[in-house]
């Protein structure tokens, strides 16, 4: 979408709710909505907000692995590893890992 349909007036938005809508949902193109011309909220349809959060939660969860890298809060994945299958094995003998 070009930027110029992009970008609407809340005034648009309001009287063309439905249109607009419609044409978020067919297109995924988000609408940014302006109001005494500045730009205020963006409108978008559900499949990219969802996506978008889970890109968000997925990007703090690699912050989270690198802030704990960083501050040694690590284990070698061998250790990682061996401790696992000590822990299976104890759980269920005579399981063969």
């Amino acid at each position: 979408m070009k930027l110029s349909e992009a970008v609407q007036p809340i005034s648009y938005v309001k009287s063309h709710a439905a249109e607009v809508v419609d044409r978020i949902c067919e297109t995924g193109e988000s609408v940014i909505v302006t109001q005494n011309g500045r730009a205020r909220v963006i409108i978008q349809d559900l499949k990219t907000y969802e996506r978008t959060q889970e890109t968000l939660a997925f990007l703090e969860l690699v912050r989270q692995g690198e802030e704990d890298i960083d501050a040694g809060r690590t284990v070698p994945m061998k250790q990682t590893f061996s401790e696992l299958r000590k822990g299976i094995k104890k759980k269920y003998p005579g399981s063969k890992l």
